[in-house]
């Protein structure tokens, strides 16, 4: 087994089998969503053909949702797919968010939640849509004052209750809607079923990998995870890398890779931050290049899935820094990935 051309076409960055970002997203599960910008690309260059506006009529839409789920951070996942996924994280999501506000020396007494709660909700019912200065006003006008930090931390128990979800795709802000107005009402699975659900959409677009890199995912313990991936059954096959056991879906893909594949990953694409340990296409001593201890990702390069360089586009001009010492780029293939991205980003 290959586990970089197995990858690649896991996560459709190679051979890709949708047109819609929404089957994207679907299909991937959860997909970070740190960057506002980056985040079209991220969907976009897994599609066939990479398009800004496809995917923001899918976001405005509601088919794509960008919210806060799984490690307490930012994440676009399908629009039918935030209410089951939110129940199955909301416990250890909320565990981290407290632990965040216990360390700034924040606490929110549950009477304020529910007055601020309220207030965001009139806010959304006038208007639709908000962003968060708009909250702010609001605040400010019923005679509230607070800070942006703490404003940020309501904003987000607003996500982790069900009530808040993203609005539509504005240039640079985040906005935000009310679930109730924005999703179909969706009706709770049994927590086994979302296990198994969660582990099959895991594996199918980030195998082969591992059971700790599903934890690191998912953010789930460990017996939750097993209980997931056993649910499958033998549509969970156990494959081996350097003596290690690796998982993929069964009928997982193995036919389309070709030497000379060149990609510009955003930064917190999954092909990085999708797994607990990023070896298998990221060579440990070149680390530092992809990413930080404190959990900042940069746009990196990758040569046949391996990482060589990083790159930047300002003002929409694309440059190229390779650090890998056997690094050789195909020109044509880059120069195809630079005017995709432009495309994606500029529409």
């Amino acid at each position: 087994m290959n586990p970089v051309s197995a990858r690649l076409l896991s996560q459709q960055l190679i051979c890709p089998q949708f047109t819609s970002p929404h089957d994207v997203v679907s299909w991937m599960g959860a997909m970070q969503a740190q960057d506002y910008k980056m985040i079209r690309w991220g969907v976009a260059m897994r599609t066939k053909k990479p398009s800004a506006k496809a995917f923001e009529k899918d976001y405005n839409d509601g088919r794509i949702v960008r919210t806060h789920l799984f490690r307490t951070t930012w994440q676009l996942v399908a629009g039918e797919d935030l209410g089951w996924m939110l129940e199955l994280c909301r416990k250890p999501a909320m565990r981290g968010l407290l632990g965040w506000m216990k360390a700034n020396g924040i606490s929110i007494p549950e009477a304020e939640q529910e007055v601020v709660s309220q207030i965001f909700s009139d806010v959304l019912t006038k208007s639709r849509i908000a962003v968060k200065s708009d909250f702010a006003a609001a605040l400010e006008d019923r005679g509230i004052q607070m800070d942006d930090h703490r404003l940020s931390y309501h904003i987000r128990l607003g996500e982790y209750s069900g009530m808040l979800c993203s609005g539509v795709l504005l240039p640079r802000k985040h906005s935000y809607a009310l679930v109730a107005d924005k999703l179909p009402k969706s009706e709770p699975i049994p927590r086994e079923e979302a296990l198994a659900r969660l582990a099959g959409i895991y594996f199918r677009s980030h195998g082969p990998a591992t059971m700790e890199d599903f934890a690191w995912w998912s953010g789930l313990n460990a017996g939750d995870c097993r209980k997931g991936m056993d649910a499958l059954g033998d549509e969970l096959v156990e494959v081996r890398w350097k003596g290690l056991p690796f998982f993929v879906r069964e009928g997982f893909r193995t036919r389309g890779f070709r030497s000379g594949c060149v990609h510009l990953l955003p930064p917190y694409d999954e092909y990085l931050i999708g797994y607990k340990s990023r070896q298998v296409s990221l060579n440990p001593d070149h680390s530092h290049r992809a990413h930080n201890n404190t959990g900042n990702f940069w746009p990196v390069v990758l040569q046949n899935g391996q990482v060589v360089g990083n790159w930047s586009a300002p003002g929409g001009k694309v440059t190229v820094d390779l650090f890998h010492p056997d690094a050789d780029l195909d020109e044509e293939a880059l120069l195809g990935q630079i005017k995709k991205f432009r495309f994606s980003v500029s529409q």
